[in-house]
């Protein structure tokens, strides 16, 4: 899991907004439909590795981990 603390600070390397921790699975742009996977705990922060989400189905699920 990730810590709090670093969880606040961290952002979008692209659009620079806020993202949605997805449980130990990933963090979610809803925005940009990006996802960014979470390693061993650490996030993977690099717009080259971050996944596009374009099923509308995956993003209604994401988000609705999200809020979990």
């Amino acid at each position: 899991m990730i810590d709090e603390a670093l969880r606040a600070i961290l952002v979008c390397p692209q659009d620079r907004g806020e993202l949605l921790l997805v449980g130990d699975e990933c963090l979610y742009n809803p925005r940009l439909r990006r996802a960014y996977r979470i390693d061993a705990g650490v996030p993977v922060l690099l717009i080259d590795e971050a996944v596009d989400v374009t099923d509308d189905a995956e993003h209604q699920r994401l988000l609705a981990a999200a809020q979990r």
